[in-house]
């Protein structure tokens, strides 16, 4: 009886030691998020003004960044900002100027990228995606 209970707490000793090497040695890392998981944005500011830039999603601003005036800037915009099916709809402001303009909503697939010009007459705006 008393061989019994050994080899009993043996096999549960070497049983439990089998899961915790198996769990220690797992080879799960946490993706990081990278320039593969994000959206490049670029933006040809041909307006007067410096623009601030959002995305919208859900009907929420989230701020992206500032479009010098006269000049072109990228942005790295993560995946996670765009909607489930990867729509994406841009908001710009300018900065001490009447007018804004909004993109229509277009859909980026991974390995994408997305153009927006931006033009004096902020309603004559145009976007890409290619």
């Amino acid at each position: 009886m008393r061989q019994t209970r050994r080899r009993g707490r043996l096999l549960r000793a070497v049983l439990l030691a089998g899961c915790l090497v198996t769990a220690c040695h797992s080879r799960s890392e946490p993706v990081p998020e990278g320039p593969a998981d994000g959206v490049p944005v670029q933006i040809s500011n041909h307006n007067w003004s410096d623009v601030v830039i959002y995305v919208v999603r859900d009907g929420y601003q989230s701020r992206l960044g500032v479009a010098g005036a006269a000049s072109a800037t990228s942005f790295m915009l993560p995946r996670r900002m765009l909607g489930q099916a990867g729509e994406l709809q841009l908001f710009g402001r300018p900065i001490g100027a009447q007018g804004s303009a909004f993109t229509e909503t277009v859909i980026v697939q991974p390995g994408q990228w997305v153009e927006w010009t931006l033009e004096d007459d902020l309603s004559r705006s145009a976007i890409g995606v290619f």
